[in-house]
């Protein structure tokens, strides 16, 4: 059958962009205080800042390999106490980046939160990125015990995280927790349990390495190819219509912040929305029409676009592609017209495969999933997810997986500290939320970039076109505000268990009506009560 064409809204984000090129990231250089910075070593010797340095780092080696590529002046703690460095520590031309974690108990903080350590991050930048459109955070005055140590010192919340951002010799600094605008909780690091940790970690740090070296430029190649293909996808911030948060719009960032590899294996794939495309959920928004029969029609409240209960639906699963950064969700995000957005972009594999002709839904583990680049994995084990992070004289970016196998991921050593390749296999395509089958077959893949108020997420879109057309070897085309929605192909999953000759063939094609509820009168029939074996 043909299922109904989503139809293109027109273009409701506020900056749109007049052609579809590709722009570069606006980046800030820092200007290094490099003799400054020497002087505040504990043993500044003789010679210049230089040789300074190169004792500092020869001393410091030991536990932070690598510290003297950072482009900055490294602060971390000296004296460790309560904190323990972890095997993310990554220095180099773009500055460094590193965590360190505090347990439960540990230096007399005790927390209601006890699921996992609390993770401390510091960053010192070579360069951050300077972005358009809104960056919402709320600002309060840092303790003063902190403002003597380190003048212009603000305390922020941004991202469900409580940050400190500071600046010295030149450089900006941020010291960061994850946690969450509420009470304390069992389940989740409240921010007002946090905070102490971070300024207990703010007071002890001292320069303990780094290099002086020249910060330049940071310059992406952005060239698409010559040839044309049948890759077709809507301009950033062109959502689903109505399905952004409270139906805002999208943000039109045509930037490309990294030159990366694509993270399915193989072409092609696709990006699209979860939830609001066949058998999705339409995230609290409300469904016309009940669910749970395969092809049962319905829809979501929130634009009534006609949707099957059929996951392996051919719209899910062919061109065009269709962002869905700022699509509704909980989780908050600076860059999206309401504070509030899904973070990044969801991406299906070239192919549904399902067990039988009766099946709704994709079966996981069919399609390979890619590292995007060369860089440093940051994981705790356990976890669904996973970063990459890369520091390059060009980009200071960090991509993360999401819904990958957690118990593949530790089996595989893919967790902090592991170096991974460009290319390099991490995974495969998977169902996992909280529990395997807990989501839709697809990839989460997110993007964040430095900037002076930390790491924030930025929409990794462009990027992933750019990606994608040169692993393709073909330039895709946009379709506008405007231009007809684009006829979607019969696209048929594959079926593992097909019928066989003579046997009747479920009717895939033809939508099934639900069943109507049953009167709530209707008594449950009880299962008679076994008795337990000894």
């Amino acid at each position: 059958m043909r299922f109904p064409v989503l139809a293109g809204a027109a273009l409701l984000a506020l900056n749109t962009a007049a052609t579809a090129e590709l722009l570069s990231p606006k980046v800030t250089i820092t200007q290094v205080d490099w003799a400054a910075a020497a002087a505040s070593l504990p043993e500044r010797g003789d010679g210049d800042a230089a040789a300074a340095f190169a004792r500092a780092n020869a001393e410091s080696e030991k536990r932070y390999p690598g510290i003297g590529k950072s482009s900055v002046p490294v602060l971390l703690p000296v004296d460790l106490g309560p904190f323990q460095p972890t095997k993310y520590f990554l220095p180099g031309p773009a500055g460094y980046t590193g965590t360190f974690i505090l347990n439960h108990g540990d230096g007399g903080f005790k927390f209601q939160y006890k699921r996992k350590p609390v993770e401390i991050e510091i960053t010192g930048a070579g360069f951050t990125y300077d972005l358009d459109g809104p960056d919402r955070h709320e600002a309060f005055p840092a303790p003063k015990e902190l403002q003597d140590a380190f003048p212009g010192i603000r305390r922020i919340l941004h991202e469900a995280h409580v940050r400190y951002v500071f600046e010295r010799f030149g450089v900006p600094y941020v010291v960061s927790i994850q946690c969450y605008d509420r009470r304390p909780s069992s389940r989740y690091p409240s921010c007002r349990e946090v905070d102490p940790v971070a300024v207990k970690f703010l007071q002890t740090l001292r320069t303990v390495g780094g290099a002086p070296q020249t910060i330049a430029e940071p310059k992406l190649d952005l060239t698409q190819p010559d040839k044309t293909s049948d890759f077709t996808y809507y301009g950033p911030g062109d959502l689903i219509p109505n399905s952004g948060w409270r139906k805002m719009p999208g943000t039109a960032d045509y930037t490309v912040y990294a030159a990366m590899r694509f993270p399915i294996a193989d072409a092609p794939a696709y990006v699209k929305s979860q939830s609001f495309m066949p058998w999705g959920d339409c995230y609290k928004s409300g469904k016309n029409g009940r669910t749970g029969r395969k092809n049962v029609p319905y829809s979501c409240k929130v634009n009534g676009i006609p949707l099957l209960f059929n996951e392996a639906a051919a719209v899910n699963f062919t061109y065009p592609w269709r962002d869905n950064f700022c699509e509704l969700r909980d989780f908050l995000v600076g860059q999206c017209a309401g504070g509030y957005g899904h973070q990044g972009q969801d991406i299906r594999p070239a192919t549904c495969v399902q067990k039988d002709v009766n099946a709704d839904r994709c079966l996981p583990y069919h399609h390979t999933i890619a590292a995007a680049r060369d860089g440093l994995i940051w994981r705790m084990p356990g976890n669904l997810g996973a970063y990459i992070v890369i520091n390059t004289p060009n980009e200071f970016v960090r991509f993360r997986y999401l819904h990958l196998n957690p118990h593949y991921m530790d089996s595989e050593g893919l967790i902090t500290g592991r170096q991974v390749s460009e290319g390099e296999i991490i995974g495969k395509v998977a169902t996992w939320g909280d529990f395997e089958k807990g989501t839709s077959y697809h990839l989460h893949f997110n993007m964040q970039v430095f900037t002076k108020v930390g790491w924030a997420w930025v929409n990794p879109y462009m990027s992933l076109v750019l990606s994608y057309e040169r692993m393709i070897g073909g330039k895709g085309t946009e379709i506008k505000p405007g231009d007809p929605a684009p006829v979607i192909p019969d696209k048929p999953p594959v079926i593992l268990n097909p019928p066989l000759p003579g046997e009747a063939k479920a009717a895939e094609d033809k939508p099934v009506q639900a069943k109507p509820a049953e009167a709530k009168s209707r008594k449950k029939a009880r299962r008679p009560v076994r008795k337990k074996r000894r």
